[in-house]
């Protein structure tokens, strides 16, 4: 099982540093944090830091040339794509795997 994701051109990886952090980001990390525990494979790719990966994908590259950088982010799920123009829900991506999704790590209060 194996999910990647092409994400647009952000300030780091993830795309969750900086004072103004997007939420979706945040749950997409959420997403795959999570989809890692559960033994899924999950490969990021950034636009800005690693852009030959956008090229060596025939569906990505082709998607970029016809739809330009609209088409960001771009999920493939073992190999297909699974989503383009926005980040999929991690009941999406577990559903598509075929795997029941986790519950969410419970937060421990600050001591």
């Amino acid at each position: 099982m194996k999910v990647e994701i092409y994400d647009p051109a952000m300030c780091c990886p993830t795309g969750i540093c900086g004072p103004a952090v997007d939420p979706t980001l945040i749950r997409m990390n959420d997403a795959v944090m999570t989809l890692q525990r559960q033994g899924v494979e999950v490969v990021r790719y950034g636009l800005a830091q690693q852009t030959k990966a956008f090229l060596e994908n025939k569906a990505v590259a082709d998607l970029l040339h016809a739809q330009g950088k609209k088409v960001l982010p771009v999920t493939l799920v073992n190999g297909q794509v699974f989503r383009t123009g926005s980040y999929p829900a991690y009941e999406e991506l577990c559903t598509a795997l075929g795997i029941e999704p986790q519950a969410p790590p419970v937060a421990l209060p600050m001591a």
